[in-house]
């Protein structure tokens, strides 16, 4: 099986953080992204505190990824949504970023999970997903 590592310039760099953005598979075609954040390329937090803006930048962040390797949100084939002290009332700041972020394309299958904390303080939400190159 051969792969290739992904890691656009247009996205903060992640190597010295031990991962790379995402990887192709390129025997199934199959690309694993890595759960993106709300760091934009020079490693600052968007939208502080608001759930809704961060998950704009996670989301921006994913369209890159995918942007890098010439597919879009149609090719995504699975999200999942890391949430701290996730609470229903929560999607309706999230909902229309994730419309936004699909357009015209139907939306993937997405699993939403409530987490206590991830990787930085700072962050509210984790968006990682597997897309497809075929």
């Amino acid at each position: 099986m051969t792969s290739t590592r992904i890691n656009p310039e247009t996205l903060y760099p992640s190597v010295q953080y031990g991962f790379s953005h995402a990887t192709l598979d390129e025997g199934t075609g199959t690309v694993h992204l890595s759960g993106q954040v709300a760091w934009d390329k020079d490693y600052n937090v968007v939208g502080a505190g608001d759930v809704g803006m961060q998950a704009r930048q996670a989301l921006a962040n994913i369209k890159a990824v995918l942007d890098s390797l010439g597919i879009g949100p149609a090719q995504v084939l699975r999200l999942r949504t890391f949430i701290v002290n996730y609470d229903v009332s929560m999607l309706a700041a999230i909902g229309p970023e994730l419309g936004a972020f699909y357009g015209e394309a139907l939306p993937a299958a997405n699993t939403v999970v409530g987490v206590q904390s991830l990787a930085m303080p700072e962050f509210l939400i984790e968006i990682e997903a597997i897309a497809t190159v075929r």
